[in-house]
């Protein structure tokens, strides 16, 4: 019997940020061209860049904290919301 074959395209929730972050950048370059394409201002395409650019680098700002936070050890549990050493206070009615 012979061994499976891997996927040549990896899943894309396993694709790592930087490929997000490129796309994004190419739809930044794009709609802005496709807007002109239209008949749009080139002012209104210039604005749209900028603003796209702006969502952009503040998503891979997010996802380099994200990442950056996920490969580091939590001090806090895992479990449950109560922290605290001293047993729970039972109220009785």
């Amino acid at each position: 019997m012979p061994a499976p074959v891997p996927p040549t395209h990896p899943e894309p929730a396993a694709q790592p940020a930087t490929d997000v972050v490129r796309w994004a950048v190419f739809g930044c370059l794009l709609v802005p061209a496709v807007l002109l394409a239209l008949g749009d201002s080139p002012g209104g395409a210039a604005t749209v860049a900028l603003g796209l650019a702006a969502i952009t680098v503040a998503c891979r700002v997010l996802l380099r904290r994200s990442v950056r936070e996920g490969s580091r050890p939590s001090a806090r549990p895992t479990e449950g919301a109560h922290r605290s050493d001293r047993a729970p206070r039972v109220v009785r009615r």
